[in-house]
């Protein structure tokens, strides 16, 4: 407490006595009959001297910047598209930086260069259409040459995924994560928010969670009021109910009575093949695992409120938005183990992150990411088990051998596609 009361001591005595210097100049220049606006020669030799020196000062303190917290500390980009995203990045800061110092030289140069002399008048020059031409198309250029990249390298990103590459959605809610892999058959089950309930949290797409959903709405369940439910209290004489929340009832009853027809409607269109593709899924709320080296085409989607998928070693980031699914394609190329001696940091970790303001907890909601090699990929996969309890790589025991070498076979020569 007392430091801070001398800084701000220091603070107001300082600025008195910036403003009683300032008075005494005033007073010295109508002491000696000068008016405002001649300034004398040496103090216009004196603020163009000045110039010069804040010029390098200025410089001195951005160059000290720069080496200092220009590098995040986020090591070099793990993924193909962020190693092209760093040398585009890299780019703009090389025409920024040789923008800024060009034209802080100019000024501060030329305000050293042309100081007013006696008897020396300034020279008029209002306009020159070569200058103005120069200064208009040579920042137009480089700026369209900026922005074909940026959405060459956007394109790419974004683009149709290539069919090698594995489907992962990532869902994202209120402040958390959840990673669901489309299985040995590579295609994402189907969902559809109306099938969203306490038992079905993703609004996976099965007969199983369609019937759940209409018995949901029909009867109702744990903290939630079924029409059946709802109509009884409407119809009750005996129940005394403001007016306010008789028209609350009334909506709800039609809400729910215009969600079950069109539960029923997808009920009676339902195809029950639709079942293998969500039950082969494999969904994982603790952490997102990756093979190095393999191609990854994400699909994302959100539960509540926007939220932003960023990963900061991979130099990737996307919205998740709310009634739409967003894209973008990723392939690692550091193994966590790789990158912990790239950083010298035995507790590295990559990581996924909520890059949007998305409500009070906002800042814990991330997702532990783990790449792996093939071999431990592989080892990681037979833990795991798919929506319907049955193992990941259910193989029967005779096959079983054959199919996990194949497995490892293909697995590592995904991995040497970036080798280094």
């Amino acid at each position: 407490m007392g430091s801070k009361l001398i800084i701000l001591l220091v603070i107001i005595l300082g600025v008195i006595a910036i403003a009683q210097l300032v008075r005494v100049n005033e007073l010295t220049a109508k002491h000696s009959g000068r008016r405002e606006e001649d300034i004398p020669h040496r103090d216009n030799i004196f603020n163009a001297n000045m110039m010069l020196a804040f010029m390098i000062f200025f410089y001195a303190s951005f160059i000290w910047l720069m080496l200092k917290y220009g590098y995040t500390g986020m090591g070099p980009a793990a993924s193909t598209h962020g190693v092209e995203t760093d040398w585009l990045l890299n780019l703009n800061f090389i025409i920024i930086i040789a923008v800024f110092f060009l034209t802080n030289t100019l000024l501060f140069g030329f305000a050293w260069k042309y100081v007013k002399r006696p008897g020396v008048k300034a020279f008029y020059y209002p306009h020159n259409n070569k200058l103005e031409m120069i200064w208009t198309v040579i920042p137009a250029a480089v700026l369209a040459v900026i922005i074909i990249l940026g959405l060459r390298t956007w394109n790419d990103i974004t683009g149709e995924a290539d069919p090698e590459a594995e489907n992962v959605e990532l869902f994202s809610y209120q402040f958390g994560w959840t990673a669901r892999y489309a299985g040995m058959n590579n295609v994402l089950g189907e969902f559809d928010y109306k099938l969203t309930t306490a038992d079905n949290q993703y609004a996976l797409k099965t007969r199983e969670n369609i019937e759940l959903s209409l018995q949901k709405m029909l009867v109702g369940g744990p903290g939630e009021e079924g029409i059946q439910m709802i109509e009884d209290k409407l119809n009750d004489e005996s129940v005394i109910m403001a007016q306010a929340d008789r028209k609350k009832l009334q909506i709800e009853l039609s809400r729910k009575e215009r969600m079950v027809r069109l539960l029923e409607q997808m009920a009676l269109t339902y195809n029950d093949s639709i079942d293998d593709l969500v039950n082969d899924d494999v969904i994982l709320g603790d952490s997102l695992v990756l093979l190095v080296g393999q191609k990854y085409n994400f699909a994302m989607r959100s539960k509540d409120v926007i939220h932003s998928a960023y990963f900061p070693h991979f130099r990737a980031q996307m919205n998740t938005v709310p009634g739409m699914t967003t894209y973008f394609k990723l392939q690692p190329i550091y193994t966590t183990s790789e990158m912990k001696d790239i950083m010298e940091d035995e507790k590295f970790e990559y990581v996924l992150m909520c890059n949007k303001i998305c409500g009070g907890s906002h800042y814990k909601m991330k997702m532990a990411v783990t790449v792996l090699g093939p071999e431990e990929y592989l080892n990681w996969q037979k833990t795991k088990t798919t929506y319907d309890g049955s193992a990941w790589l259910n193989f029967d025991d005779k096959e079983r051998a054959a199919k996990e070498a194949e497995l490892l076979e293909k697995y590592q020569a995904i991995a040497a596609t970036v080798a280094q």
